[in-house]
Order: C-alpha cells, then structure tokens, then sequence
C-alpha cells in the first residue's frame, strides 16, 4: 500500500505541474487570444465610468466557455486599475447567480461586496434591496454590477428583481449603478418583461463558440504558464482541442481536459502526459458534468429522466414521448408521489434536452403526422449513478436498471 507521506512528499513538488491554478475557470489570465474585438467593445461601453457616468447597462451571450465571464472580469479588473490610478471612485460587483440560487442571497451577495453587512436569513427580500438603496445613497461613484449565468435567477423567481436593480438609479443620489448580464442562452431575452428587456439591453455583446486552431492557441499559452517544461506530449493540446471544439468550441471544457489530463498522469505517476490521459480525463469529465447537472433536477424531472433511460434500453434504442409516459407513470406507482401531466412530462423532456443529457428531435412519420424522438446524450452509467443519489428514488431506479438494462445498484 502507498504510504500517506510518499503521496504528500510527491505533491510538494510535482512533476507535471508548474502551476496548475492556471488552467481553473475561475482563472484570468493577462492575454485572452481571440476575444480582442470583445474586450474593445466592453471597454468602450464601460469608460465613461472613469468620468463618473453611468454606463450603459450589457446584455453579453455566447455558449458556455466562450469567455464571456474572463472577458468581463478582464476588463473589469482593467477598469478599476485605471480608475485607481486617475482618482475616480468605479467599483465591480460579481455574482454567479447559478450558486445563490434565491433572490434573497444575490441581493445579500450584492450588498455584502459593497461593504454593507445583512444576515444570512430573516429579511424581506424587499427589506434587503431598500437597505443596499439607502446605503449607495450615501456613496459617491460607479458600481459595475455582473450577474453572471443570470437565465436561472429568472427561471426560478422571474425578472422582478432583475427590474429593480435596472430601475435602481431612479432612487439614488450622487451613486450610479450599471448592470452587466451574462447568459448562455440568446433565446433567454426574449422571456424578459418588455420592461426588463429596454432597460437591461441598453447594449449588446455575443461571443461566437471558438473553433479547435483558435482553442489549441488558448491552450498552449496556458500549458505554457501551467505545466513543466517537456512533460505534454505532442499530440495532447490538439486533441483537447479538437475535442472541445465538437462541443460548441467550450474553451472551459477544453482547459478542464487538460487539467484533468494532468492530473490523472500525476496521480498515476507518469512523468508525461499522454492522449491517453485525455481519454481518460473526458470520461471522468463527463461523470462529474452528468452528477452536478441530475443533482439539481427537481424530483419529476429525474424520474422522467430515468423514465428516458428505460424506454431507450439504456441508450441502445430511440423512445417516443407516449414510451417515455409510460415508464415515468410506472416510476410514479413505484415512487408514491402524484403524477403530473402527459404535457408537463413534455416540456421536462424539451427541458433535459437543454441541458444536455437527452436530445429530442421532431422526426416526420408521413401520413401518421409527427413525432419526437429521443435518445440519450450522457453515459448510461453515470447518469444511473446520479439519479441513484437522491434516496426517494433509489429503489425505484435499482428496479428500473435490474429489468430494462440487467443493471443492479
């Protein structure tokens, strides 16, 4: 058995890695290749700041790793170096609004990054806004405010929170605030209060996906900063690239695989990294990708998923939506929880479809009209393993997996 002190000695000075924080997303480097024409346009948008105008509010799209966040973050950063430098008072804000979930903890979010203190729980939603008003009513200066991945705020709770903080300079003194909203979806404007939609889209910014010449240059000015000399092989970079280039150009994913790549040749104690532990990292990707996503599906939403896996045989075959009703009313009697509509299990299916863990097309049957067909778009086995986390469904997806595939547990 490897001892605990050789694995600990081993990682004090790693033989892969020079300095693996390079390659993690919440990482901004100080050249971002292949985004020059949006960092110009950002900037542009944003440097009246410096005279102590408001900017116009930003509505940035693109599909995910299309820098959206590093760009933003880049010129922000950009911004308030500068404004340091010639005196004027341009302050940043940033909140993922994916991790707080609630209106309550973006405004807390909001309120805490601007020095003002509000308890975890126990206040209206309206308390903490009017507080966040009262407070920057008695401050001078800009505050640039970044609602990143703002689409799930909105799902969730609708835009009136995202209408008050757009309405926000209405009640305030010497102070100005201006909005930046990221998204992955360009369709997600279109759901927005007309209101919403005049205010925050004063301005507009789309990423377009990178393609794999343009991702091998992002990754070879990261491995260049992040692993020792030598120990990438030839083949790792345009394979990482290439393969994040078959998803939407994802710069994100492409940089994950390399990561993780390195990391599985280090813990393996190989002192290169090979396209073999590019394989290996996009398998473990995909698990990891596939849990957090299922981990967060409201409980019909994983049992029509399940119902999903059932009706194809576990990816072997396709499923219509009346197959995947049935399955998902068998899991019901199963589970003990009141079933929802034949329409409602419709729109959960156009909802995982979104996500990425099934694909459903409308496909013509001639004279017998149409139909929807469904296969599954994640590993089988990861996505049972998911599912099978939540225990008011376990027994349900063991029986599931034991009849239509001959899985157990």
């Amino acid at each position: 058995m490897e001892r605990v002190e050789d694995i600990f000695e081993r990682a004090i000075k790693s033989p892969i890695f020079k300095r693996r924080e390079v390659l993690l997303p919440d990482y901004v480097p100080d050249y971002l290749p292949h985004r020059d024409a949006e960092i110009v346009r950002l900037a542009r948008i944003l440097a009246p700041a410096l005279r102590g105008e408001r900017p116009n509010n930003v509505f940035i799209f693109g599909l995910t790793g299309t820098g959206k966040t590093a760009v933003t973050r880049y010129v922000l950063r950009r911004l308030e170096s500068k404004a340091l430098e010639v005196g004027s008072r341009v302050h940043s804000v940033y909140v993922n609004v994916r991790h707080r979930e609630t209106p309550y903890r973006v405004l807390a979010d909001i309120a805490e990054a601007i020095g003002l203190k509000v308890p975890f729980t126990g206040l209206s939603t309206g308390e903490v806004y009017g507080r966040i008003v009262k407070w920057l009513r008695r401050k001078t200066g800009v505050y640039v405010v970044v609602l990143d991945e703002i689409d799930f705020l909105v799902k969730k709770h609708g835009d009136d929170l995202l209408y008050k903080l757009t309405r926000i300079n209405e009640l305030l003194g010497s102070s100005r605030v201006s909005i930046i909203g990221i998204t992955n979806s360009v369709r997600f404007v279109e759901s927005l209060d007309p209101r919403v939609r005049s205010s925050l889209g004063e301005e507009e910014i789309v990423f377009p996906p990178y393609n794999a010449e343009q991702l091998k240059d992002i990754l070879s000015e990261r491995a260049a900063e992040a692993f020792n000399p030598g120990v990438l092989e030839d083949e790792v970079i345009p394979l990482c690239a290439a393969l994040a280039a078959r998803e939407h150009g994802d710069a994100r994913r492409a940089l994950d695989l390399l990561r993780v790549a390195g990391e599985i040749a280090e813990r393996q104690g190989d002192s290169l990294v090979r396209a073999k532990h590019v394989h290996a990292a996009r398998m473990e990707i995909e698990r990891d990708r596939v849990a957090e996503v299922v981990r967060t599906l409201p409980l019909h939403a994983k049992l029509v998923l399940a119902a999903v896996i059932a009706a194809t045989g576990g990816g072997r075959l396709q499923a219509t939506t009346g197959e995947v009703y049935d399955y998902y009313r068998r899991l019901i009697s199963i589970v003990g929880v009141e079933e929802v509509t034949f329409r409602r299990v419709s729109g959960i299916i156009g909802e995982l479809d979104m996500l990425g863990l099934i694909t459903a097309r409308v496909t013509s049957r001639g004279r017998y009209g149409k139909t929807r067909v469904i296969e599954l778009a994640a590993d089988t086995g990861a996505l049972i393993e998911a599912l099978e986390e939540d225990p008011a469904i376990e027994d349900a997806i063991d029986t599931i997996a034991g009849e239509t595939l001959g899985l157990q547990g």
